[in-house]
């Protein structure tokens, strides 16, 4: 095993860098995006509609509560007109954001910073 440490260990080094240079630049883009969003969103900006048991709504929910962005989210088990809005939106799924009047199916940080910007 020594001669392949060896001979791998350089390159093994060289990714494990890649990866943790990948990991603190996403890290530092989400940060730079979520002041951004939370700067552009204002009350009423922002509703997502959400599952109770949606693990991407969780996220979402988890990344607009990090960066102080101002959103409003409702559930479809339990508030009969975020149901009907859910069903009037025809979303397919769960978070199905309302940014400004545009729907986005799912949760993306840039879409959402997009769709702030344009109006």
């Amino acid at each position: 095993m020594g001669p392949q440490v060896r001979r791998f260990g350089p390159l093994l080094l060289v990714v494990f860098v890649a990866w943790a240079g990948m990991l603190l630049l996403q890290q530092w883009t989400s940060g730079s995006l979520g002041k951004e969003v939370a700067a552009a969103a204002k009350p009423g900006d922002i509703l997502m509609v959400s599952s109770e048991t949606c693990p991407y709504c969780e996220q979402a929910r988890h990344w607009f509560n990090e960066y102080d962005v101002s959103f409003t989210e409702c559930f479809i088990e339990t508030d009969a007109a975020c149901a009907d809005t859910y069903r009037a939106l025809q979303a397919p799924g769960t978070p199905t954001l309302v940014v400004r009047g545009q729907r986005q199916v799912g949760f993306s940080a840039e879409r959402v910073a997009k769709a702030l910007k344009a109006g």
